[in-house]
């Protein structure tokens, strides 16, 4: 269970976009178009994946008052394998992701997880635990993204939508928009994640404060 639970958080619970609200300025500027959100969050989560399991693996040898500084070597040589992939094979995309490809190496998603996450556990946990933060993130470009370019654009993935080709809210496509729609899937996320914890009813015979308190119940919301 605890295995599992690793790799569910981030997708719902912990989601690192709508929950944990981090990676904000490639989440709004790359989730105007479906493709470019998937290929950003493809992106993202190999680099996770391997950030974690790296760090995790080295997180022993690694001198505690340098290992940022390593943490973010270790991340850029990553993402400058990625990049040279993207455009090797899909020079297209990076393109259209520009400088927010590269931007990765100082995403606070893979550097937060690294600190907070692989440097404190296991290769196995720490890879599930980048790979769940990494469909979490991807998640969450593309309902902003789908959410933006198609009432935005009424496009689908660059394929046009009837009726909405012709009506289609141009704003959404923009900053005002992408704030708004973001505002929005946040307040619909932490409907869903938060935790509210059920009140418990403790006796006070056991209780070293009893004859001073007087009372007969106490009422706890943890």
């Amino acid at each position: 269970m605890q295995i599992l639970s690793n790799f569910t958080k981030g997708i719902i619970k912990e989601n690192p976009v709508l929950v944990l609200v981090l990676g904000t300025c490639p989440t709004l500027a790359t989730s105007t178009n479906v493709i470019n959100a998937l290929g950003m969050g493809a992106a993202a989560t190999v680099v996770l994946f391997f950030s974690n399991i790296l760090i995790s693996a080295l997180r022993k040898i690694i001198p505690d008052k340098v290992r940022i500084p390593c943490y973010i070597v270790l991340i850029a040589g990553l993402v400058t394998m990625v990049q040279m992939l993207v455009k090797a094979f899909a020079p297209a995309l990076d393109e259209s992701l520009g400088i927010y490809l590269p931007l990765i190496v100082v995403n606070c998603i893979i550097l937060g997880r690294a600190e907070m996450f692989a440097s404190k556990n296991n290769v196995l946990d720490s890879a599930l635990d980048g790979l769940g933060m990494g469909v979490g993130f991807t998640l969450a470009l593309f309902l902003m993204s789908t959410v933006r370019e198609v009432f935005g654009n009424g496009t689908f993935a660059g394929i046009e939508i009837p009726v909405l080709i012709d009506n289609h809210i141009s704003i959404l496509t923009m900053a005002p928009g992408g704030f708004f729609v973001f505002g929005l899937l946040i307040a619909v996320m932490n409907k869903f994640a938060k935790y509210k914890p059920k009140k418990k009813n403790f006796g006070c015979d056991n209780c070293p404060h009893n004859d001073i308190c007087g009372q007969k119940e106490v009422v706890s919301d943890d």
